[in-house]
């Protein structure tokens, strides 16, 4: 063979091979942001559901000035609740047992322990709430980390700052991932109804990042404000963006309707359907 015609084979043959690497790689990267996105997805709803939690814990004490009868969902019923400290800081202990209980309005079973340290009455601008966990799970996905909630509201808007460091998910299956985000929560409905947490709605901004244990890591900001009910066990509204390394991802969790269904596409192309726990 000529050696100019092997020169030629072999020039092809590197480019195929590159081609077929560079595609396996594409590949591996975009099914990459698709998991990531998804615990996200995950993670969310787990916090949100934390943060319920510690709303009705708040109001349930009366730690927000407030000690009116209450209607709320009635997360905490079967938790065995204690208080310690002197008028201010508080801590809180949240114990739903080894086996796992549910609220009296909710399905979501919780075991395990949830700490809650306040530095003030909820309401109050400034005022903190640390939120931590130990062997907790929410329908057997196990939650770590703390989550710091800092009140920011103004005369005439209820708003805190909600910031989760070391996150950490343990699901069913044994798989695990990390999570970090900055979320800022404003109530958009039920503050003229403090004692009536059925009406309260709340919309989240924001940004995080989200990794598996490979290391391989995906940073988000919501595009389109979270939107959360009381009543409602899931976000149903809202999309957030995740960034991979030369694509994107979408999470979009609906147009308002309350369930469990969300979508995520890449690249604004077909999007998959994923279900939350």
């Amino acid at each position: 063979m000529q050696p100019k015609k092997l020169l030629f084979l072999l020039s092809a043959a590197i480019l195929v091979i590159g081609f077929s690497a560079c595609k396996k790689e594409k590949t591996y990267e975009i099914e990459t942001t698709f998991e990531l996105s998804g615990k996200q997805a995950i993670s969310e709803s787990l916090t949100e559901d934390a943060n319920n939690t510690l709303n009705e814990t708040i109001e349930s004490l009366g730690l927000s000035g407030n000690r009116e009868p209450l209607i709320c969902m009635g997360t905490t019923t079967c938790a065995a609740v204690s208080v310690t400290g002197g008028p201010f800081p508080k801590t809180i202990t949240l114990d739903f047992g080894s086996t796992g209980c549910s609220g009296t309005n909710s399905n979501i079973v919780r075991r395990g322990i949830i700490t809650i340290v306040v530095s003030d009455s909820f309401r109050l601008t400034g005022s903190t709430a640390v939120m931590t966990f130990n062997n907790y799970y929410v329908n057997n996905y196990k939650k770590e980390g703390t989550i710091t909630w800092t009140n920011t509201s103004t005369s005439t808007l209820r708003s805190w700052t909600r910031q989760l460091v070391d996150g950490q998910i343990t699901a069913p299956d044994g798989s695990i991932w990390f999570h970090n985000s900055v979320r800022y929560v404003t109530q958009v409905a039920g503050s003229s109804t403090p004692r009536n947490l059925l009406d309260d709605a709340y919309s989240i901004s924001g940004n995080g990042q989200t990794t598996n244990p490979s290391g391989n890591s995906r940073t988000s900001i919501i595009e389109t404000p979270l939107h959360k009910e009381v009543i409602c066990e899931h976000i149903d509204q809202g999309t957030i963006r995740f960034q991979g390394p030369n694509h994107f991802a979408t999470l979009d969790y609906g147009n308002g309707t309350c369930d469990a269904l969300a979508t995520i596409s890449i690249d604004n192309n077909t999007p998959r359907n994923i279900t939350l726990p």
